[in-house]
């Protein structure tokens, strides 16, 4: 998959020959997060040089080191390459929403009802089954007077630096990676959003505040009030979150975006 101006995605066949092992063991090395492939649509994995990178050192301390893959991955977390599995995960997100609604003692059907979801999704989202889009999260947050910050586990001070490694991240559905990149006592919400090709926001949504994105990689498709505007590579733009937005990647690469939010509600 190769578009100019953004690194190509590469298909897990691919990935097995330059590493040198099987799709297999690159599935189950993905499970225990050594690589955390986008996904599109259709659910077809796409990795990128970094995952590379990556399942390359997880094949040098296997086969050199004779490491197995759980010490591997205590290395890696060690060296601060990839976070542990519950920072932003769909398990976060699913127990903090079951605790949201078993505090207001409502059932599933009330909340799905409200937030114009079916029950069964629901009760996948709370089972950690599935992952909710940004515009699911969006409406369930809104419904219980809360926020999508909250999904990050965000508390605590604020930092001046936060490195790469650690960021607060969460997968918001299929193909997007929202990466914090400030939390504590500030004004601003600002965020990285790497979203895969296909994937998007899902329904349109609206909160308080004020939004201000500038495109790094790819394409964006970001459509308000049914008025579709196409961002490339260096365009910014800025609207007010009352307005319904919704947003996708309509190229064939990564889209990564600088996604700041005011105030921090989003």
């Amino acid at each position: 998959m190769k578009r100019p101006g953004a690194e190509p995605y590469l298909k897990i066949g691919e990935v097995a020959k330059m590493v040198g092992i099987s799709p297999s063991v690159i599935r189950s090395w993905e499970s225990l997060g050594l690589a955390r492939p986008r996904r599109t649509a259709s659910q077809y994995r796409l990795y990128t040089r970094e995952d590379v990178t990556q399942l390359k050192r997880a094949r040098f301390l296997r086969k050199v080191r004779g490491l197995n893959a759980a010490a591997i991955v205590q290395l890696l977390r060690r060296e601060g390459k990839i976070q542990p599995a519950g920072d932003g995960s769909a398990g976060v997100i699913g127990a903090h929403l079951r605790q949201l609604r078993a505090r207001r003692r409502l059932s599933l059907a009330q909340v799905a009802r409200a937030a114009g979801i079916s029950v069964g999704f629901l009760s996948a989202l709370e089972r950690s089954q599935m992952s909710g889009s940004v515009g699911t999260l969006r409406k369930l947050a809104r419904f219980y007077k809360t926020n999508i910050l909250d999904f990050f586990n965000a508390g605590g001070t604020t930092t001046r630096q936060i490195r790469p490694a650690e960021r607060k991240v969460l997968e918001a559905g299929t193909g997007v990676r929202m990466e914090l990149l400030a939390w504590g006592n500030t004004t601003m919400e600002p965020h990285l959003f790497r979203i895969a090709p296909e994937a998007g926001s899902g329904d349109p949504y609206t909160h308080e505040g004020e939004e201000f994105i500038y495109v790094l990689r790819g394409e964006l498709a970001i459509t308000l009030d049914g008025e579709e505007h196409r961002l490339k590579p260096g365009d910014s733009f800025y609207f007010e979150s009352a307005i319904p937005h919704r947003w996708r990647n309509p190229g064939r690469g990564e889209t990564q975006v600088l996604w700041v939010n005011t105030p921090p509600t989003f």
